[in-house]
């Protein structure tokens, strides 16, 4: 039950994992960032008045988002590149000659992965979700100016019966909330039958105040202005603070509260629930690597099967992701329950690496 009889071993391997996982992180996210580049280019570019800079604003915020996806994807190769030099190198068989088992073996690469698996989650929360958030308003405008306000929501629409309401910028949570550049569409059964635009609406506990309104009648073709104007009585504020709520582009505990306004408003939450556990089980995923990418360290080098290994150890990695994204998909649309969702995967290929590590080297 001694998982680390030599400490300048467990040192070396460790050393050997994080130097091999981060090259393969470093390579992966710079070959995909510059694909990514090329095809998002033209758009950031076609705005007037975008250069260089905002070529530069677009790689701080993406780039986060290819680290964090792909971080899994370079633990596990790290792993089996670590491994099969290991096992090449015969330095495997040096290590069960000397008494230690598949477990003492693959014990340093699991507690490196635990440190990594803890950087993925605050990396996650401080990084990855604010930078989401940036990036998607970003887009909203067609990479135009980026709004200040780190809160704001962007071309938010709202249904009120027939009536269709379209604001710009919607900033500020509860009875707070300010609408600006707001349209609101009047339309009967036979089609429209009026339009207001006003430049700001604040809600005053019961209905909203618009001011700088412009009202326009598509039956007679007439425009009136009108200072103030009071509408919507029966719009709440929380159907334009909590629409399109993402759970990429929030921290857990800011997630954890929009989840639970949206209960208090009796809107759909399962999406969100599966998301949040995902950001606990996601990051976790590095710990699995190291066993499912094993089998690569174990079986003679000169059998010729250290290619082969490699490649199930990879394919097990893989099955994994492809598994994980199904059961968040099925979260999403509420065919598994939030906590099954996130967590059956890893449960599960946990089993399997654990019986494949067992009945082949234990």
């Amino acid at each position: 039950m001694d998982f680390f009889p030599s400490r300048t071993l467990a040192i070396y391997m460790a050393k050997m994992f994080i130097v091999r996982t981060l090259a393969v992180l470093a390579l992966l996210v710079l070959v995909l960032q510059a694909l990514d580049l090329l095809g998002e280019s033209g758009k950031i570019l076609a705005y007037e008045g975008n250069g260089e800079a905002e070529l530069w604003t677009y790689v701080s915020l993406r780039a986060p988002q290819l680290v964090a996806r792909f971080l899994p994807f370079s633990v596990l190769l790290g792993t089996i590149i670590t491994l099969a030099t290991l096992n090449q190198n015969s330095e495997v068989v040096s290590m069960k000659a000397g008494g230690l088992s598949a477990h003492q073996i693959l014990a340093p690469l699991i507690v490196a992965s635990m440190g990594v698996a803890l950087f993925a989650f605050i990396f996650n929360e401080t990084i990855v979700a604010p930078s989401t958030a940036r990036l998607s308003q970003w887009e909203k405008v067609e990479f135009g100016p980026i709004p200040v306000e780190s809160n704001i929501r962007t071309n938010v629409w709202v249904r009120d019966g027939n009536n269709l309401i379209n604001a710009q910028s919607v900033t500020g949570r509860g009875s707070d909330v300010v609408l600006r550049d707001i349209t609101i569409y009047n339309r009967t059964e036979n089609g429209l039958k009026s339009l207001l635009q006003g430049e700001e609406a604040r809600f005053n506990g019961s209905a909203w105040r618009l001011t700088d309104v412009t009202q326009f009648d598509v039956s007679t073709g007439t425009e009136v202005k009108k200072a103030e104007l009071v509408v919507g009585d029966s719009i709440r504020p929380d159907q334009f603070t909590l629409t399109n709520v993402s759970a990429d582009s929030l921290s857990i505990f800011a997630l954890h509260t929009a989840i639970g306004e949206l209960e208090q408003a009796g809107r759909p939450t399962m999406s969100l629930k599966s998301g949040w556990w995902h950001k606990i089980s996601g990051p976790m995923s590095s710990i699995l690597m190291p066993l499912l990418g094993a089998i690569a360290a174990f079986g003679l080098a000169r059998s010729g099967q250290l290619f082969l290994r490699a490649v199930i150890g990879m394919a097990l990695g893989f099955a994994y992701f492809v598994a994980d994204n199904f059961a968040l998909a099925m979260g999403t649309i509420g065919a598994y329950p939030p906590i099954l969702a996130a967590w059956a995967p890893f449960l599960l290929f946990f089993l399997i690496g654990e019986t494949v590590l067992i009945r082949t080297e234990e």
